[in-house]
């Protein structure tokens, strides 16, 4: 089975579906991630946009990853991108890939970025297709979910929950690849948040640690 997780970000798919792609891994699906945007030089320094690069092949090295599809739209600054390009390229990597399993962010994360790439994705998988994706599903990211403007509209209520319990501490290790991108406690983007996180899901439904998503489609075959 072939999965893809459309990240917004690099970082984003760990944040939000590492513990879940490390035991899709483990099953011997193939995992791929699209990372949608890269940061504009004209706002971020070249040498820490390379690092960020460079720990992001390095995290996927680590867990197994096929492939990561890097896009290269603009962070930050997707809203000024035409929508049809940014539909296009995602739906030529969903296109290629065929994958039975997406996953996508929340679109009511605060970063207009997540929104973009959720709405976006959602045309590509829309069921009309020759080859069917089953299940799609979208993911929380600490930082951008819960610090939305509280809302019923946007409100991140998940569904499905997976264990993860025995792949915590592989989603941790993939984290702290990501030495640009982490601060320390209590911030939200830290190795201890993102385990509290996971903790508390878990506990949710009675497990040690487990990632929670929302299923957004579920075609039965």
């Amino acid at each position: 089975m072939n999965v893809l997780v459309v990240a917004p970000h690099a970082d984003d798919e760990i944040l939000g579906v590492g513990g879940t792609i490390a035991k899709y891994i483990e099953e011997g699906h193939n995992v791929y991630v699209c990372v949608v945007t890269s940061g504009h030089p004209s706002m971020f320094p070249k040498e820490v946009l390379e690092k960020l690069r460079a720990e992001a092949i390095e995290s996927h090295k680590f867990l197994g990853i096929k492939d990561t599809i890097f896009l290269e739209f603009p962070a930050v600054m997707l809203s000024e991108i035409p929508k049809h390009e940014i539909n296009a390229k995602i739906n030529s990597v969903i296109d290629e890939l065929k994958p039975e399993v997406v996953f996508i962010p929340h679109y009511g994360d605060m970063h207009l970025d997540h929104w973009i790439v959720s709405q976006s994705t959602m045309v590509g998988v829309r069921p009309i297709k020759e080859h069917k994706i089953l299940e799609v599903y979208s993911y929380e990211t600490l930082s951008e979910t819960e610090w939305n403007v509280p809302h019923v509209s946007n409100v991140f209520i998940p569904n499905t929950f997976v264990d993860v319990s025995i792949y915590l501490d592989k989603k941790i290790k993939a984290m702290s690849y990501f030495t640009t991108q982490l601060t320390n406690f209590p911030h939200p983007r830290s190795l201890e948040a993102i385990e509290s996180l996971a903790k508390l899901r878990g506990s949710t439904v009675g497990v040690r640690a487990a990632e929670a998503f929302c299923l957004v489609r579920r075609i039965v075959i």
